[in-house]
């Protein structure tokens, strides 16, 4: 079983010319349940159906399963998923050994920016940039599925 280690941020101050890659998003969801999150994405030249389930109890581990799917039938699957798609660029920093992933979010989420860390395990150190704002990891509010249905033009 694939186990996600994420942390999330607001993000404070200039990031973009850090960055290494960026690729644009644009994503549905076939169920927005907690339990069962299910996620169609198309990023950059690639598309993805990804089967997230419920956090523990730290709110930091959850079950993921991803596969790689053509572009055309991530196209299809977009049209059956749950009102409003997410749109946003993410951009890839890397500081410190590690990887953050920065998305800039348009649309009804416009004004919003997150980072987003993936971690080997729990506990594990890391290096805080100082464009790192807030950690807002367990607040469900900023959860990609949650966006859809309270956007953060409507806070």
């Amino acid at each position: 079983m694939a186990i996600e280690i994420e942390r999330k941020f607001l993000v404070k101050g200039e990031f973009k010319s850090l960055a290494k890659e960026q690729l644009l998003i644009k994503q549905g969801y076939l169920s927005s349940v907690p339990e069962r999150i299910v996620r169609v994405r198309i990023k950059g030249k690639e598309a993805f159906l990804t089967v997230k389930g419920v956090g523990n109890a730290s709110g930091l581990s959850r079950f993921e399963w991803e596969v790689e799917i053509p572009i055309p039938e991530a196209e299809q699957m977009l049209q059956l998923c749950e009102a409003n798609l997410i749109h946003k660029t993410r951009f890839l920093i890397e500081f410190e050994n590690h990887t953050f992933e920065v998305d800039e979010f348009y649309g009804e989420n416009e004004g919003l920016i997150l980072a987003e860390l993936e971690l080997g395990f729990e506990e594990e150190e890391f290096e805080k940039p100082d464009w790192l704002g807030v950690e807002v990891t367990n607040d469900l509010k900023y959860q990609n599925s949650m966006l859809l249905k309270n956007p953060f033009k409507k806070w």
